[in-house]
């Protein structure tokens, strides 16, 4: 398992998540091969979970496709 150092990344907030301040999904995409992800409720301290770019690629490709 690889652990990637996160203290400093720069977390982004999904467009789709609102204004109202709860219920966000964060990524941080400027870690080299993974895009870290995290529920802004419960950061910074809360559990991250990593997915290749290649899966998160996939995922908001069909997000996109079938919303």
């Amino acid at each position: 398992m690889n652990r990637y150092e996160l203290s400093a990344a720069t977390w982004v907030k999904s467009s789709y998540s609102g204004d109202n301040g709860g219920d966000c999904v964060e990524i941080a995409p400027a870690i080299p091969a993974v895009v870290p992800v995290r529920d802004s409720k419960t950061a910074p301290d809360g559990p991250v979970l990593t997915v290749s770019r290649a899966a998160w690629a996939a995922f908001t490709s069909s997000y996109r496709r079938h919303r």
